[in-house]
C-alpha cells in the first residue's frame, strides 16, 4: 500500500487553540507552555539563560509555531521577540495569543519559509532559538550561515537536533520518523562542524535525548485517552499516522539510536 505523509502540522495548529489540543498537551507535558514538540518548561528556562536575554534584547524565534514559547520568553526575559513560521494557521494563533497577552508591544509574528534567506536586516538580533525543527531545513550550513548574518556580533543561537543518526536505523523506522515532512538525518559531529564553519564559537553541548523519548511517550498516551475526540477532527489516517509516529519516535529515543541534542553557539565578534 502506498504511503502518505501525515499532514501533522495543518491537523495540529488547524486546532491549536482548542480546549482537546490543551488538554493533551498539558497531560503530555505537565506544564503547557503552548509547545508542539520535545519542548518542557524547564527546557526552554535552560534555553532561556544560555542565551543571555535582558530587556534590551531582541529574540528571534525560528519555526516558532503558535507561539507559546516565544511568548514565554517575552514574559520572563521582558525582551522582543519576533517569531517566523511556515504555517499560516500557527501565525494567525501566535498573534492572537499575543494581543491577548498584552505583549503585541514586544512580540511580532509572520509568515515564513527559515529554508530561503531570512528577509531580516544584518546584525539585527541577539539572540535565535530554533527548537526540534532545524532538521526540517534542507541546507543546514547555509542555514546556519543566516543566523549569523541576522545576528549581532557577540550574538548566540540555541538549537535543538533531534535527528542525530546514533545506531542502526532500518528504512521502515527511518519512513516513519520522517512522515510528517522533510526531515535530514545527521551523523554526530556534523551540527559543531558546520557551527565552526559558520563563524560560531559552541559553548553548550547537552544530550537531551531522554526528554525526547519521555515527551513522545507521554504525548502518545494523552492522544490516547482522547482516540474518540482526535479521530474526529484529524481524521483515521492522521491519528493512526501520529500515533506510529510517536510510539517510534519514543522506542528509537529509548533504544539511544536516533538521538536529540541542544547547542549554544556564540557568533564571533
Amino acid at each position: 500500500m502506498g504511503h502518505q505523509d501525515v499532514d501533522l502540522y495543518d491537523a495540529t495548529y488547524g486546532q491549536f487553540a482548542d480546549n482537546l489540543y490543551a488538554d493533551v498537551r498539558s497531560k503530555a507535558f505537565g506544564e503547557d507552555i503552548g509547545q508542539n514538540g520535545w519542548l518542557t518548561a524547564a527546557e526552554h528556562d535552560l534555553f532561556l539563560s544560555w542565551l543571555q536575554l535582558d530587556r534590551k534584547s531582541r529574540l528571534l524565534d525560528v519555526a516558532c509555531g503558535s507561539g507559546g514559547p516565544t511568548l514565554r520568553a517575552a514574559r520572563l526575559r521582558h525582551c522582543s521577540v519576533h517569531g517566523l513560521d511556515a504555517n499560516k494557521d500557527a501565525v494567525k494563533t501566535a498573534r492572537v495569543q499575543s494581543e491577548e497577552a498584552g505583549l503585541s508591544d514586544k512580540a511580532t509574528f509572520e509568515t515564513a519559509d527559515a529554508n530561503e534567506s531570512l528577509a531580516l536586516s544584518d546584525a539585527s538580533f541577539d539572540a535565535v532559538i530554533c527548537v526540534d525543527a532545524i532538521n526540517h531545513l534542507r541546507d543546514r550550513a547555509r542555514t546556519l550561515e543566516d543566523w549569523a548574518r541576522v545576528l549581532k556580533p557577540g550574538g548566540r543561537i540555541v538549537f535543538t537536533d533531534p535527528i542525530v543518526v546514533t545506531g542502526p536505523l532500518t528504512n521502515e523506522e527511518m519512513r516513519i520518523r520522517s512522515s510528517i515532512g522533510f526531515f535530514l538525518f545527521v551523523p554526530p559531529g556534523l551540527d559543531e562542524l558546520l557551527l565552526g564553519e559558520a563563524g560560531f564559537e559552541l559553548l553548550e553541548k547537552e544530550d537531551h535525548t531522554d526528554n525526547m523519548g519521555r515527551m513522545a511517550g507521554s504525548w502518545r498516551a494523552a492522544r490516547q485517552e482522547r482516540e474518540d475526540d482526535l479521530r474526529r477532527i484529524e481524521g483515521d489516517e492522521t491519528f493512526e499516522g501520529q500515533q506510529r509516529f510517536l510510539e517510534v519516535t519514543a522506542r528509537l529515543a529509548d533504544e539511544r539510536r536516533l538521538s536529540r541534542f541542544a547547542f549554544c553557539a556564540q557568533r564571533g565578534r
